[in-house]
């Protein structure tokens, strides 16, 4: 049943329009629909019983004291603390990029692979030194048995107490030497782990262990520190990469800034940590709330202006990076002002517009001038006076009728 009655509301409502528009007489002096004045200002005529029964909302512009803001434009840029450059560990030559630019990539996720000269020499330098190890072990375990023979000896009168001391000696130098080789295989195996290596990746090196390890061993791979989005890549397959140049950019989207110019006149009035909204074009009327989170330690000279930082959350990633931006940062005063509800604004043509009521069963629909918006009420600086009535629910329905009319006139 209530599909049923929706519909019907909706066939009234359609009815009502067409039967008003055929009836109206023109007013004089209008122009034609397809010219500007006439698209601020034509009327749309629906009986109170649709009105009602479509559910439609009114609400009078008044005045308001509204929180004075201070404006400023930016751009939105990269969370610097999340933002990461790939670069080379040492130098090699790049072997295969596995990402594309603007790819979104999770945390440890393969980005580039190269041949890492460096870690070639430092895998050969492990195996020499391993094999220096099991040298040095074995001609302990040999120092070992000769001492213990000579101990039995001397025990029993056959072998000089000075003999028995050269033994030990010699088993006490041969320990030293095993030592010295652990503590330089050890210094290897961290540049190893610096280069990304594993333990596992590592133990699998050892020839003696008995592994099937068919691994490029010269080979690193670099990954994504956290997820994010690649936006800048500069590895190509074949080139030489070094240390000096990122290999690819993953910055962390989920938070933005948004850098924006303060008039020298105006830093005392703002403070860290004060909220602020932002406002690009790509999103009419939206604002996005965000913190104020730094204020520039320096003016630039030549406009006078310092950097303000405003941290934005972004997890739909709908702010992108270097789009145009708004900040607006409510100081503690407060002004009057006439404003309408938000809920009132609708977009035609990429400019704000209202639907007044200028009768029982007739609206308007204006063009209209925004100024600061707080919270559900907008400010409205032309296009209404005090008193008007506008639409706030049913002004999307009102503003499909219009636009299907001003169609309509095109096609004729």
């Amino acid at each position: 049943m209530k599909t049923k009655s929706i519909a019907f509301v909706l066939i009234l409502t359609a009815a009502a329009f067409y039967a008003g528009r055929r009836s109206a007489p023109p007013a004089a002096g209008l122009s034609s629909p397809s010219e500007e004045s006439h698209a601020a200002r034509e009327e749309l005529t629906l009986p109170p019983e649709i009105q009602r029964k479509a559910g439609m909302q009114f609400a009078a512009a008044e005045i308001k004291a509204l929180p004075q803001v201070l404006t400023a434009t930016g751009s939105v840029q990269a969370n610097a603390s999340r933002l990461a450059q790939i670069r080379a560990l040492a130098r090699g030559r790049i072997d295969a990029v596995h990402v594309r630019l603007g790819d979104r990539v999770e945390a440890g996720q393969p980005l580039v692979t190269y041949d890492n000269f460096e870690l070639g020499d430092s895998i050969s330098a492990y195996l020499s030194a391993l094999v220096e190890l099991r040298k040095a072990e074995a001609g302990a375990q040999v120092s070992r048995r000769a001492m213990d023979r000579a101990r039995n000896l001397a025990g029993l009168g056959a072998v000089a107490a000075a003999e028995l001391l050269r033994r030990e000696a010699e088993y006490k130098d041969a320990l030293a030497a095993v030592e010295s080789r652990k503590a330089e295989l050890a210094r290897i195996e961290e540049k190893l782990h610096r280069f990304g290596m594993t333990d596992d990746e590592i133990a699998r090196l050892d020839p003696g262990a008995g592994l099937n390890y068919h691994r490029e061993r010269s080979h690193s791979t670099l990954r994504a520190p956290f997820a994010g989005v690649v936006i800048q890549l500069g590895a190509v397959p074949g080139e030489t990469a070094g240390i000096e140049s990122a290999l690819a950019t993953v910055a962390d989207l989920s938070t933005v800034w948004v850098q924006a110019d303060i008039y020298e006149r105006d830093i005392h009035l703002v403070q860290a940590g004060r909220p602020a909204e932002v406002e690009v074009a790509s999103y009419p009327g939206r604002g996005f709330p965000g913190k104020v989170t730094h204020i520039g330690d320096s003016l630039d000279p030549a406009t006078r202006t310092a950097k303000v930082r405003v941290e934005v959350s972004n997890p739909d990633g709908m702010l992108k990076l270097e789009m145009f931006a708004v900040i607006r940062i409510p100081i503690p005063a407060s002004r009057p002002a006439l404003a309408i509800p938000a809920a009132a604004i609708q977009y035609v043509d990429g400019t704000p517009a209202v639907f007044v009521q200028t009768s029982p069963d007739r609206f308007e629909m204006r063009s209209v001038e925004l100024g600061l918006r707080a919270r559900e009420w907008v400010e409205v600086l032309r296009g209404v006076e005090q008193g008007d009535r506008v639409v706030t629910e049913g002004s999307f329905l009102l503003k499909s009728e219009w636009l299907k009319h001003r169609l309509g006139h095109h096609e004729e």
